[in-house]
């Protein structure tokens, strides 16, 4: 079976490295470094034309992140939550990529393929961002160039090994399929629960917009803290009037500053407020009892039609 495939992508090698990398980087599950060492490696041997597997491999990834480019331009931070939303990591989607942005830049692109999760949660981000598209296709191409090429370098210089496993794995043949389909399963099945468990940390007590809304009128003055990164205030510049800015990664800095006595509210605009939610959870940790992430976050305050501050530092009435 091994060696079945094997003849098979010897003699279809391009058309399907083209293929797997295509669906791997629009974001289907199809891992696509072992099939790039895997071609590397039969390359290596002659079978296989090393320059073209390495321009359609970067072919493929330049022509999936422009697709996820302009979506994320067009639709913006809409599907970013989508993405966050169906990932098998939630937490990490919703904070590492726009922390990523938020200590290197668009530059950070040139790694993102090397990050899983993060190759296809940042081409739409850049999109979103409106970074430029003759930029973002240089950068893209760079990522590109770099990740396709160490799958097939490594394919190449450790071929000899690579024929050896091969062989071996032949040799057990169903026996190793089983294995390779049990550590998937138990992989797909550890995420599903931190999902879950995530979920569960997620579900505290929440306070209405309106709550919000009346507590603010009748004087009550609750401290609100916008917990949103760098990145995704840019991505919605808006916020709720008199808020702190204090980012989940600089939660740890202002802990002393922080009042005990007051109601303390927390939004974001991320997919289940799930940043609020974290940050809820470190101050509650921490002695804080006054404590609530507000539900549905700024979309909600917005959506309701409530006043917001507005990046030219005049507050507005919010498009209900």
């Amino acid at each position: 079976m091994i060696q079945q495939f094997i003849s098979a992508l010897g003699q279809y090698g391009i058309a399907a490295v083209a293929c797997n990398v295509l669906l791997n980087q629009l974001g289907l599950p199809i891992p696509a470094v072992p099939t790039l060492v895997l071609a590397g490696a039969i390359a290596a041997n002659g079978q296989l034309p090393l320059g073209w597997l390495f321009l359609v491999a970067v072919g493929a990834c330049v022509a999936a992140d422009c697709g996820w480019y302009g979506v994320g331009e067009k639709y913006g931070i809409r599907v970013l939550k989508t993405l966050c939303r169906i990932s098998l990591e939630p937490d990490s989607c919703v904070n590492e990529t726009q922390s990523q942005f938020d200590r290197w830049g668009v530059n950070s692109l040139v790694i993102a393929k090397f990050v899983p999760g993060w190759a296809t949660i940042a081409p739409p981000l850049a999109g979103a961002l409106r970074i430029g598209r003759l930029r973002f296709i240089g950068l893209s191409t760079l990522a590109a160039m770099l990740w396709a090429g160490a799958g097939l370098l490594a394919g190449v210089l450790f071929r000899s090994q690579i024929e050896r496993l091969l062989v071996r794995l032949d040799q057990i043949g169903s026996i190793a399929l089983a294995a390779a389909s049990a550590a998937l399963a138990a992989y797909v099945g550890y995420k599903w629960w931190e999902r879950r468990r995530f979920y569960k940390m997620l579900r505290m007590a929440r306070i209405s917009v309106e709550e919000l809304h009346q507590l603010i009128q009748s004087g009550t003055e609750p401290l609100i803290i916008d917990v949103r990164s760098a990145t995704a205030r840019a991505l919605e510049p808006r916020w709720i009037p008199g808020a702190l800015h204090i980012s989940l990664s600089d939660v740890g800095v202002h802990l002393e500053g922080l009042p005990r006595d007051r109601d303390i509210i927390l939004y974001c605009t991320c997919p289940s407020e799930a940043s609020a939610a974290r940050v809820a959870k470190i101050l509650m940790n921490h002695g804080f009892k006054r404590v609530r992430p507000l539900h549905g976050g700024l979309d909600a305050w917005v959506a309701a039609g409530h006043t917001v501050g507005q990046p030219d530092g005049v507050s507005q009435i919010s498009d209900a």
